[in-house]
C-alpha cells in the first residue's frame, strides 16, 4: 500500500497545483466583491497562449527559458482577457454571472478558432517540464518520496504564490483594503479608497493566476492544447467555496480534489478499489462538495458584497 501511495502521490500534486493557483485567482476577485465564473475561460486562454508561444520560440530560445517565457505570456494574456470581465462588471456594472459566462464562451470559441487557423487541426503540442527529484530533500524518509521525488518546479512556484498571497491579503494594509471592498465597499470608499481600482487589480490578478493554472496544466501532465481544461475552472470555483474563501482552506480543498481525481484514474490497478466503478470515484469529490455546501451554507464565509456592483 505504501508503495502505491508513493507512486501516485506525484500525480496527486500535479493535479492539485493548477486547481490551487486557479482557485487563488478566484479568491482575489471574490474577496474584492467581484464574482468570477470565468475561471474556466481564463485557464483556456492561458493554456492556448503558452502553447502557441512555446511552439514558436522553442527552436530559437535557449531550452531553459522556453517554458518560463510561455508561462509569462500566459499570465499577460490572462490579465488582458480578464479586463473584459472587469470592464463589464465594474465600469458598466453588468451582471457578473452573465459576464463570467460570456468570458467562458468567448475564450473557448476564440482559442479553438485561432488554434485551427495557426495549426490547421486545433491542437497544439508542446514539450513540457521534466520532473526531477529535489536534491537532498528527496532522500528524506517518508516525506522525501511523497513530496520531493519526481516534482515539477512549477509546484514550488505555486506554493510560493500561495504564501505570498496569504501575506498580502492578511498581513498588509493593502490586503485589508482589498478584503474590505468585498465586505463594505461604501465604508471603504468613505475612507478614501478607490473601490474600482482595487477591484480592477483583483480581477486582473484573478486572470493572471487562472491563466497560469491553465498553462501549468499544459506544461505538466497535458502536453497539448485541445480547446479545453476538462472543467477544472468550475472545479476551482467549487474548491474556493469549499475552502471558505481562505488561502489555506483552498489548499486543503484542492488537495482533496486532486487526490480523489488521481485515485479515480488509477483505481483499476489498486486491488482494494478495483471493484468500485470508476464513475463513482470520479463524482465523489463533487458529491462531497454539494453535501458540504448544504451542511455549512449558514456559516458561509463568502464576502458580504460579493457579486454586488458598486
Amino acid at each position: 500500500m505504501w508503495h502505491i501511495l508513493a507512486l501516485i502521490f506525484p500525480y496527486v500534486i500535479a493535479y492539485t497545483i493548477p486547481l490551487l493557483i486557479t482557485s487563488l485567482g478566484g479568491l482575489y476577485s471574490e474577496r474584492s466583491g467581484v464574482t468570477n465564473l470565468g475561471l474556466e475561460g481564463l485557464m483556456i486562454v492561458g493554456s492556448f497562449s503558452a502553447a502557441v508561444v512555446i511552439n514558436i520560440i522553442q527552436s530559437v530560445v535557449p531550452a531553459g527559458l522556453v517554458i518560463p517565457i510561455g508561462l509569462l505570456v500566459a499570465v499577460a494574456a490572462g490579465i488582458l482577457f480578464s479586463l473584459l470581465h472587469a470592464f463589464a462588471s465594474i465600469t458598466l456594472k453588468a451582471d457578473q454571472v452573465i459576464s463570467g459566462t460570456a468570458i467562458n464562451m468567448l475564450a473557448t470559441a476564440l482559442t479553438i478558432y485561432l488554434a485551427r487557423t495557426i495549426t490547421g487541426s486545433g491542437n497544439v503540442r508542446v514539450t513540457g517540464i521534466v520532473r526531477q527529484d529535489v536534491p537532498g530533500l528527496s532522500k528524506i524518509p517518508v516525506l522525501g518520496s511523497l513530496f520531493f521525488a519526481q516534482a515539477y518546479w512549477s509546484t514550488w512556484l505555486v506554493l510560493a504564490i500561495l504564501i505570498l498571497s496569504w501575506i498580502l491579503l492578511y498581513k498588509t494594509s493593502f490586503g485589508l483594503r482589498l478584503r474590505a471592498c468585498g465586505e463594505h465597499p461604501s465604508a471603504v470608499a468613505s475612507a478614501g479608497v478607490n473601490v474600482h481600482k482595487m477591484r480592477y487589480f483583483a480581477v486582473c490578478a484573478s486572470g493572471a493566476l487562472s491563466a497560469l493554472g491553465g498553462a501549468i496544466i499544459l506544461v505538466t501532465y497535458s502536453g497539448e492544447f485541445n480547446g479545453g481544461v476538462d472543467g477544472l475552472g468550475f472545479l476551482a470555483i467549487a474548491a474556493l467555496i469549499f475552502g471558505q474563501w481562505k488561502p489555506f482552506g483552498i489548499l486543503g480543498a484542492t488537495f482533496f480534489f486532486g487526490f480523489a481525481r488521481t485515485v479515480a484514474n488509477v483505481s483499476q490497478v489498486i486491488p482494494a478499489l478495483s471493484g468500485i466503478p470508476p464513475v463513482w470515484l470520479k463524482i465523489f469529490p463533487y458529491l462531497v462538495t454539494l453535501i458540504a455546501l448544504v451542511l455549512f451554507s449558514k456559516n458561509s464565509a463568502a464576502p458580504k458584497a460579493n457579486g454586488e456592483p458598486y
